[in-house]
């Protein structure tokens, strides 16, 4: 992976943007394609990016969600702690002791999500769960007041989990907080970059969506601007190369990206998917199959736009999605890169019609 892609993915993983509150990913996406794309907005705050290329249809959405699991400040108590509210899925087991960062109208503010010490909870507790209604952050507050008046806390304010980036093993595994879907911003970013210099027989819109965490709103409002004839979803996949992961698909990191046939919210269109498939065989791209049948992706929405919209989901292998620290491989991301420029230098108004038939 090239130094230059390393540094796209540290500094858009790093970024903060919980649900509804996308702008600075949006301002990035923006700043790094400014000469490269048109814009335009959705009013939920999407991003679309728009290529032209040989021809103006098919017109193809790559959308990427802009937005990480986070949460939002729900109270204050009277000593000064924070009660929250969940941004998107979390299992509750994954948070305790994670430092987070509190964004209030005065400025950040570093806190530690804490509970109860087991050494003072009856003995029966000490085992079980601890819900995150039990849960709080501490700011290092001395009370409400100064919590609310002094540092600036108030209901509404997005709370951000914080994860550093980092390279493990031989380097080719990287951990960092928002994998989920910051790795697909950076292929939407870099695929229209190199459309630049690639000549593709359509019109291509790399769209950053806002939202998605919370029930895809913000591609439903983007699919009704960029009113697509296909539709690529680029987001991550979970693996289950972990111990414990039993009668599920076998997906791994480092063995390219997931074509997925099925989510929770779509069934891929068969034959765009044949297609993507026949694609990876011809260019020897390393790549997997799989179905979710707990999770939906922006395809949900976007596939039954209007008349309706062939759609595919492309995962990048992810292991800990929806945890505070996510892990990927750089041979997934590059093979992903691969596939889906191959795909839309393919993709013709001819190819395209064969697609819709039947």
């Amino acid at each position: 992976m090239k130094k230059k892609t390393l540094k796209l993915l540290e500094e858009l993983s790093q970024l903060e943007g919980v649900p509804g509150f996308e702008g600075s990913v949006h301002s990035y996406i923006r700043d790094r394609l400014e000469g490269s794309a048109e814009f335009e907005t959705d009013n939920l705050g999407s991003i679309i990016c728009k290529k032209e290329g040989q021809g103006e249809r098919p017109r193809i959405m790559l959308p990427a969600h802009m937005d990480e699991i986070g949460f939002m400040v729900k109270d204050v108590t009277e000593e000064g702690y924070i009660r929250f509210a969940p941004l998107g899925g979390w299992l509750d087991q994954t948070l305790l002791g994670h430092v987070v960062t509190v964004k209030t109208r005065k400025g950040d503010l570093e806190g530690v999500i804490g509970c109860t010490p087991p050494h003072m909870m009856p003995r029966d507790q000490r085992n079980k769960v601890i819900k995150r209604k039990k849960m709080f952050i501490d700011l290092g507050a001395d009370d409400k007041e100064q919590a609310t008046e002094e540092l600036g806390v108030r209901i509404g304010d997005p709370i951000v989990p914080r994860q550093p980036f980092s390279r493990l093993g031989k380097g080719d595994y990287l951990m960092s907080k928002a994998w989920d879907d910051r790795v697909g911003c950076a292929l939407m970013i870099e695929l229209l970059m190199k459309l630049q210099k690639e000549p593709h027989p359509n019109t291509v819109f790399g769209v950053g969506t806002t939202q998605e965490e919370v029930g895809t709103r913000g591609a439903k409002t983007a699919a009704d601007v960029v009113n697509p004839d296909f539709c690529v979803v680029l987001d991550v996949g979970p693996t289950t190369d972990v111990p414990g992961v039993e009668g599920e698909v076998k997906t791994e990191l480092g063995k390219g990206p997931i074509v997925y046939v099925l989510d929770a919210g779509t069934i891929a269109h068969h034959r765009l998917n044949n297609f993507v498939l026949e694609l990876a065989e011809q260019e020897d791209i390393p790549h997997q199959m799989s179905l979710i049948e707990g999770g939906a992706t922006d395809a949900r929405v976007i596939h039954v736009h209007a008349r309706g919209v062939p759609s595919v989901l492309l995962g990048i292998p992810a292991r800990y999605i929806h945890s505070h620290a996510g892990l990927i491989h750089t041979a997934d991301y590059d093979a992903t890169l691969k596939l889906v420029l191959a795909l839309v230098k393919t993709l013709s108004s001819e190819r395209a019609r064969e697609l819709m038939v039947g």
